[in-house]
């Protein structure tokens, strides 16, 4: 079936907020609104955003969860009706953490993750790094979060994949670029960055950039989570039999420099997943694996 929502994130750095924590969150409660008016499902934040905006360190403004930021924004999640990211240092005990706090259309804590890569620099300043890449099943799908310095390492990547999320939201100082199309394309997933800049993304299946940031800090896009990205091998010469029987009721997208095309379902209690079982498409990550045991076989013979 079609499972049309719509992502958003702010992309911009709060220095004009430092000393005045409150007008901080006044403005990002607006901004909340403002996405909810484009329609957003969902809105992500940047990294720790309402805490590099204040001159002390990290495990001095850390909070718990829920916590003040935590709660003033679940109470814009629940007034505005829609899921939320807000990243901040958190506190567990005597750790502190580089965290993204998932927070549902009912103003109540899905879960956080923490920063599994803090750089030298944060490790040195108190942060302790996170151990596991949290994949959080939602009312709008399976999503995975990441968080700046994450983006370079393939443990981050590869747990997000492993944990079938289908959409990863990055909260980041810095902008990612290619590296966000990178993950998307090889995981299959969508991307959004939210960054304490201008250049935030949506970025979907193929790598394709849907929208970028630039002097407005909100972007939205509306997205189908019913749909797949597969190879062309082995799948191309199924796609007549499939429009036959389902018509304008199933996509079709080729992105042939990179030999792969995205099928998605446009019709509600048609999910996309029946319709790769039912013409028996081979999904990446199977073809993938059985050409390598294909490989594996023709060595034992040789």
């Amino acid at each position: 079936m079609s499972r049309y929502i719509t992502v958003a994130s702010i992309s911009r750095a709060p220095w004009d907020f430092r000393g005045n924590p409150e007008a901080l969150l006044d403005d990002a409660a607006h901004l909340v609104r403002r996405a909810r008016l484009f329609g957003a499902d969902i809105v992500a934040f940047p990294e720790a955003y309402p805490h590099v905006a204040d001159a002390r360190p990290a495990p001095e403004v850390a909070e718990t969860i829920p916590g003040p930021t935590v709660e003033r924004m679940a109470a814009q999640a629940a007034a505005n009706n829609l899921h939320l990211i807000w990243p901040l240092y958190t506190r567990d005990g005597e750790r502190v953490h580089n965290s993204s706090v998932l927070i549902g259309p009912d103003g109540c804590v899905i879960g956080a993750y923490h920063k599994i890569h803090p750089t030298i620099g944060e490790i040195e300043g108190g942060i302790t790094p996170g151990t596991q890449a949290k994949v959080f099943d939602t009312t709008l799908g399976r999503i995975g979060m990441a968080i700046c310095y994450d983006l370079n390492f393939a443990d981050v990547r590869d747990g997000l994949g492993a944990g079938g999320a289908e959409m990863i939201f990055f909260s980041s100082a810095y902008r990612g670029g290619l590296q966000l199309s990178i993950w998307a394309f090889e995981l299959g997933v969508y991307v959004i960055s939210a960054i304490l800049a201008e250049g935030g993304r949506i970025v979907d299946q193929s790598g394709a950039v849907l929208a970028e940031s630039t002097y407005e800090a909100l972007i939205a896009r509306r997205i189908n989570l019913d749909r797949r990205l597969l190879h062309m091998d082995y799948n191309w010469e199924k796609m007549d039999a499939i429009l036959a029987k389902y018509g304008r009721d199933v996509c079709f997208e080729y992105f042939t420099r990179e030999a792969v095309f995205a099928v998605a379902s446009e019709r509600e209690g048609l999910p996309i997943d029946d319709v790769i079982a039912e013409f028996g498409l081979e999904r990446r990550a199977d073809y993938f694996r059985r050409a390598n045991e294909v490989r594996q076989a023709a060595l034992r013979k040789g």
